[in-house]
Order: C-alpha cells, then structure tokens, then sequence
C-alpha cells in the first residue's frame, strides 16, 4: 500500500503562524502578492506553503520551486531552515535531500521543492510547476516571470506566490497593482511593521529615529512610492502629475508655445512615439508599433498643421529619415542627439540634461496623461554622478531590462524632447517654414535666426 501523504500536522512540524501569516494562508488564491517589511516572517511563510502544498499533492512527480534573485540568495534565505524544519522526517527516512542541485523529496508522494536563481532562467526552462514562491521580487527580471515561470505553470494549473519589499518600480510593483485589479484570481495585501509584530515597539521607534525617511517609508512602511536614493523621478511625482489637470482654454496654457517632441521606434518592440506639450499640460502621447520612417513622418507632419507647433524636437539618432522626409515637405524640425553635449555643464550628455529638466517641470506642477505605462517609464531611470560630478542617467537598454516586458520609456523620452531646448513664447517655426530666405546649408538651429536670437 502507497504511503499517505504528509503534512505538516501530522510530522508535527513545529510551525505557529503569526496573524498575518495565518491571514496570507487563509486566503489564497491561485496568483498572490504579499507585500512585507524586513524581519516579518516571509521565508518561513513562503517555506511551510511549499511544504504543505507539497506534501497534499496527488499528481504524479510534483514540483515546487523558490525562486530568489540568486541561487546563492536562496540559499541564504531559505535552504538551512528547510533542512532544519524537515530534520524530523528526514531522520525517519521520509525525506531525500540533494545538496548539488538544491532540492528535497518527499518520499511519501515524490514531491520536490527546489531552490532557483533568477539570474540563470535558462535553468528553469523546460520543466513543469505546481507551484512556485518568487522571493525578493523588486529585484527579478520581469522575463523571468512572463516568459520562463507562467509557462510553466499552465500545464498543471500551478500556483504562484509572489512576496517581498518594495524597491521602485519593477515586477513587484506591477504585479502588485495589476492584482488589485484581478481580485477573482489574485489575492493582493500590504503591511507595514506595524501590522506584522515581528519586532518590538521600542526596537521599531529606535530604528525609525535613526534611518532615512524614504528607507524607512520603503523597508518597514512598505511604500512603493518612496524614492530611492539614486531613482530620478520618485514615483510619487509621476503619480501626483498623472492627477493634475489644467483647462486646456486657461491662459497659463494657452500663453505657452505648443511643443512636440518624435522619438522614431530604434527596433523590435520600441514605438514611434510624439508627445504634444503646452506650457504644464502634456496631452495624450501617440504611440505606434511596426510603422515605417515614411509613415511616422507622414503623421507628424499632420500633428504640425493639426496644432501648429512652435518647434519639434526629433531623436536624432533613429529619426535621420524622419527628419529628411519632414524637410522635404517644408517643415522646419529641429534634430536632437541623446547622446550629444549637454547645453549646460553638469550632465554627461543631452538625454540626462533632458530628464532632469522634465524632472523640474513636474516638480513645478507639471500635468501628465492619466497613463499608467507612462508613469512607469517615468519613475524607472536611476542616475548617479560620474568622476567629473556630471549627472549620467541610467542607460536606456538598462532601463529596458527592468521595465515590465522589456518595455522600452519611449513615452518618456518624447516627453524629455520637448526640454531639448528653452522655447520663448513668440517663437513660432511652423509661421516661419513657407518663408523665401531659408538658411543654406548647415544644420539648422531654431534659435539662431529671427528676432536677434543667437
């Protein structure tokens, strides 16, 4: 006769949960976010729903992974302790345990729970799940969960359970505000430190009265719009421009020049993306996917005679046939290399001067689209100062990499084109671009003609 399956009441395996652990059990789901603070408790949570789940399984050949940003991480967080908590049936010959490949097994029912890192996904791939623990999520590639584990979840219906603290924008923060949206198949919840009771009242104060605000809002109050020390765009003031709105007939808006900003698609999945801005109010961008030079030029020729732009700043470095189609039509377009000299000392090239002045205009109450793609792409970017004290912003396939689906921010970096330059009010070159005496040969500069302007 086949030997019942065990479980963790009948090994007696020594496992009192806390309020909100027993909450988290209680309630969940086939998908689940768990949003925690330092010291709560997540590890062992995360180890006895493995084992138990484990131990109950009746398909043949189980398989449950944990999974951290590292194998050596998850060895770290949760290898010893499973040993530890599984000594009992190992000492009764219950358990096998494989030290190399990081696994235990189950003799009852030949179920496996195996440890993983992230960083090898390759590792992951072409084995089936029951279910999986992604621990300290904010740090995992988004690929690793939308092309290596939710696959292999769909075979056998498995579960995920997804858990840790909050660290920016990332996967975490995705998943966690896409699951308070699917509250049929999701099972979303945040805590801070003072709802776990895991540390003391006094060692919490003391740790408060000595840490930084926004480590402290992030660690212990779990906030994912806290800003890192070296994230550029807080989330919280992507967020607060994203609420704002102005009348678009009021006269702080109508009094400043209409700026549009191309950033033509570089390859793969990138959009062609231009953003119209006026003054403290951007409007809904345009984005579009697979179109051709000679399309996207073809359309933002008819966003100038739609709006009639004081100037259009283009990227210059995948928008060279865009803007030679534009000139061709006698429209006067201003080309902008992210990669060229900043205008003013400080930054290590354009791009990272752009940013950071889009930075100052939110903070001066600037207005965004209601988008969430676009808050996200705005409150991704990291920096930090280079050797010469020069602010360099993270790079661009960086960012890719930490956005959901390698995204790519071309919203955003539409956005920050239409900074590529201070635009005076009565500078108007869609007025100017049927004019007989156009400038000959050269780059053409904006603001080196007309109006005494050098």
């Amino acid at each position: 006769m086949a030997q019942e399956p065990v479980n963790k009441k009948s090994v007696g395996l020594s496992y009192v949960p806390r309020k909100w652990q027993q909450f988290c059990h209680n309630r969940f789901k086939r998908f689940n976010v768990l949003v925690v603070p330092r010291r709560s408790g997540k590890s062992e949570l995360a180890m006895m729903e493995l084992i138990d789940r484990a131990a109950q399984c009746k398909l043949p050949l189980p398989l449950y992974a944990y999974v951290a940003p590292e194998l050596k991480q998850a060895k770290q967080n949760l290898w010893d302790r499973l040993k530890l908590k599984l000594q009992p049936l190992t000492d009764a010959g219950g358990v096998d345990i494989n030290e190399s490949e990081t696994w235990v097994k189950l003799k009852g029912n030949g179920a496996k729970i195996r440890l993983f890192g992230a960083n090898e996904p390759d590792s992951l791939r072409g084995i089936h799940l029951d279910g999986v623990v992604v621990d300290e999520v904010a740090q995992v590639p988004p690929m690793v969960w939308d092309e290596v584990l939710r696959p292999m979840l769909a075979d056998r219906n498995g579960w995920a359970i997804f858990i840790g603290t909050p660290k920016g924008v990332n996967l975490f923060s995705k998943l966690y505000y896409d699951a308070l949206k699917q509250p049929d198949v999701w099972f979303a919840k945040k805590w801070t430190v003072w709802d776990v009771d895991a540390l003391p009242v006094e060692e919490v104060k003391a740790i408060e009265a000595t840490t930084n605000p926004v480590v402290f809002a992030r660690e212990y109050l779990c906030d994912f719009e806290a800003q890192g020390e070296d994230q550029l765009i807080p989330l919280s003031l992507a967020v607060a421009a994203s609420r704002r709105g102005y009348n678009p007939n009021d006269r702080v808006i109508t009094g400043s020049p209409v700026i549009l900003g191309v950033d033509p698609a570089r390859f793969g999945s990138d959009r062609s993306v231009i953003v119209r801005r006026q003054g403290l109010c951007c409007f809904d961008p345009l984005a579009y996917s697979g179109i051709d030079n000679m399309e996207l030029a073809d359309i933002v020729a008819r966003e100038i005679n739609r709006w009639h732009p004081a100037v259009v700043f283009i990227d210059a470095g995948a928008g060279a046939g865009v803007i030679d189609r534009l000139k061709q039509l006698n429209h006067r377009v201003v080309e902008v290399p992210f990669g060229g000299k900043a205008t003013t000392a400080g930054f290590s090239n354009r791009r990272a001067e752009m940013w950071w002045k889009m930075r100052k205009w939110l903070e001066a109450g600037g207005a965004i689209p209601t988008n969430d793609v676009l808050v996200r792409e705005l409150s991704t970017p990291t920096f930090w100062f280079d050797t010469k004290d020069q602010v360099v912003l993270e790079p661009k396939d960086s960012i890719r990499e930490r956005l959901p689906s390698y995204g790519s921010p071309d919203i955003a970096d539409a956005l920050c084109l239409t900074f590529a330059a201070d635009v005076p009010p009565d500078l108007d070159l869609f007025a100017e671009r049927s004019r007989p005496d156009k400038p000959r040969g050269g780059r053409y500069h904006p603001f080196a003609r007309g109006n005494g302007r050098r």
